[in-house]
């Protein structure tokens, strides 16, 4: 018995090998180092040998071959095609057109378009152009500390406080005002902050002396913060809605009180989101043009405004206009460069 056994597992063993012996080496076949003792062995040796080696696939040069170049362009080119000409037409055809104003000093419509030098961007940094400048820059700066103050506990309040039954509806209800024209919300704020209006009339009722915040830099930044505080508020809850609760609850495990909890868990995780609402505010705000006009008057002039005045205004000053236009063009531009590299991309 030990004997038929053995030789069973002889044989599977030089099964095993002559198949082996074949994948790897087909010409070993004629010099096999195993003894073959047995005339059964020779016969599966012989069965083994002259057996047909495996197809070979097909290779993926061949396939790669086949495939035309101009299909695999012509998906993407079909798909970015209508985009890009709108942009070309829309967007990089007239600023390259700016441009080129901006380097003819003094033109006026109909004049012969010739660029000459940097005149004009050399008069952007006069002390007149410069004051107007630094005004949009602390308007801008303002109106995105007024609505990431005002924006956060917002915010904070509906992704963590609200049920989810009406979060949606809660969040909807604040966004509301968006869908009203942002000239008859800065008319609303005239009838409001004016010395006859309502503001004023119920400080009279209460025996406080009324305020004169119209035609000032107050009323610019109280519209423009109205005006952009629903944008801060929906990017800051996108970004609040993943905060990681456990993290809050481990924190309060540890010993920390709410405002440790705060600097050192809530902010540092939904410190994008703070990045990505704070520069879409800033850089919507440096072109602002309705609110400070409206709600500012004659002495809140506006790099807007100044641009506006270049060009249809008494002075005719194209390429002044365009040099400041080039200049406003940069400062979004790297706005946007921040937003794109530090912004929570998820919540924008």
């Amino acid at each position: 018995m030990y004997t038929s056994i053995y030789r069973g597992v002889r044989r599977a063993d030089e099964i095993v090998y002559f198949r082996r012996l074949l994948l790897v080496n087909p010409s070993a076949v004629h010099r096999p180092p195993l003894a073959i003792t047995t005339q059964k062995s020779k016969h599966l040796f012989m069965a083994v040998s002259t057996q047909a080696p495996p197809p070979t696939p097909p290779s993926s040069s061949s396939k790669a071959e086949t495939v035309s170049p101009w299909s695999s362009w012509a998906g993407p080119l079909a798909l970015l095609g209508p985009s890009g000409l709108f942009l070309i037409l829309l967007l990089v055809i007239p600023t390259l057109v700016i441009f080129q104003l901006s380097l003819v000093p003094n033109i006026k419509p109909g004049d012969l378009v010739n660029p000459s030098g940097i005149g004009n961007y050399l008069r952007v940094f006069e002390p007149l152009n410069l004051q107007v400048m630094g005004r949009s820059l602390f308007f801008a700066t303002g109106t995105t500390i007024l609505c990431l103050l005002l924006g956060f506990p917002v915010a904070y309040w509906i992704a963590l406080n609200v049920s989810p039954k009406w979060r949606n509806l809660t969040l909807l209800g604040f966004v509301l005002p968006l869908w009203t024209s942002s000239l008859l919300r800065s008319y609303a704020w005239i009838t409001i902050l004016r010395p006859t209006g309502v503001l004023n009339s119920l400080l009279g009722l209460l025996g406080i002396p009324p305020l004169e915040l119209l035609n000032q830099s107050s009323a610019v930044l109280i519209g423009m913060a109205y005006s952009y505080l629903p944008y801060i508020v929906t990017i800051l809850y996108a970004s609040l809605e993943k905060l990681d609760r456990r993290l809050l609850e481990a924190s309060q495990d540890l010993g920390a009180n709410p405002v440790e909890t705060f600097w050192k868990v809530t902010v540092p995780q939904t410190m994008p989101g703070i990045a990505a609402g704070s520069l879409l505010v800033f850089i919507s705000c440096l072109g602002d043009f309705v609110d400070p006009e409206l709600l500012g008057g004659a002495s809140s002039m506006t790099a807007a405004r100044l641009i506006y005045n270049q060009f249809l205004g008494a002075t005719q000053n194209w390429g002044l206009g365009s040099a400041l236009s080039m200049v406003l063009i940069f400062a979004v531009s790297i706005g946007i460069a921040l937003l794109l590299k530090y912004g929570d991309r998820n919540a924008v």
